[in-house]
């Protein structure tokens, strides 16, 4: 890998896994210049096309997924590893769904399922953006059909992000 500062050749001083094995942060030293820098390598393994609303079609975008929840997010008790692990549990779905093309709606309820089962004021304010809520009305309805249906069985992965917090050392 090439330095981001000088551009010369770099090497490999530390590995570590990161969310299960399914990524790796490298730690890497210049060989010139003998700067420190992080790189993080992750399989890119979600390769489809989401077909908009509009019929617009884009190719996924794990990032822009990533911004949208962090955005319904803000200022909730949710860690950001919580977050990774709720994409990383929709691109697992969007790759069993073994198509070429995804309706944003398939994304959008696989994002918004798990999202409730992390804070519910973050799926609300998710499913503002996502369902296009146009007045009060459709935000009152939202919101009683979240207080009248029994809450989601909570996912095993997403639930116990903060019980992986102990790396093992002391």
């Amino acid at each position: 890998m090439r330095c981001p500062y000088c551009d010369g050749e770099s090497a490999v001083i530390d590995t570590r896994d990161l969310d299960n094995g399914e990524s790796i942060r490298r730690r890497r030293r210049c060989k010139q210049c003998d700067r420190r820098f992080t790189t993080y390598e992750r399989v890119e393994s979600v390769n489809v096309t989401v077909v908009k609303k509009n019929g617009d079609r884009d190719p996924y975008d794990r990032e822009k997924l990533l911004r949208g929840l962090r955005v319904a997010s803000y200022k909730r008790p949710i860690p950001a590893e919580a977050i990774e692990n709720l994409v990383t549990d929709v691109e697992a779905a969007l790759m069993a769904y073994e198509a070429a093309e995804v309706p944003s709606s398939v994304i959008g309820e696989l994002v918004m399922a798990r999202l409730r089962e992390l804070d519910e004021v973050a799926y609300i304010r998710f499913a503002s953006v996502y369902r296009s809520f146009t007045d009060l009305g459709k935000l009152r309805e939202a919101v009683e059909e979240l207080m009248d249906s029994e809450p989601p069985a909570p996912m095993s992965r997403i639930q116990h992000t903060n019980d992986n917090t102990h790396n093992g050392r002391d």
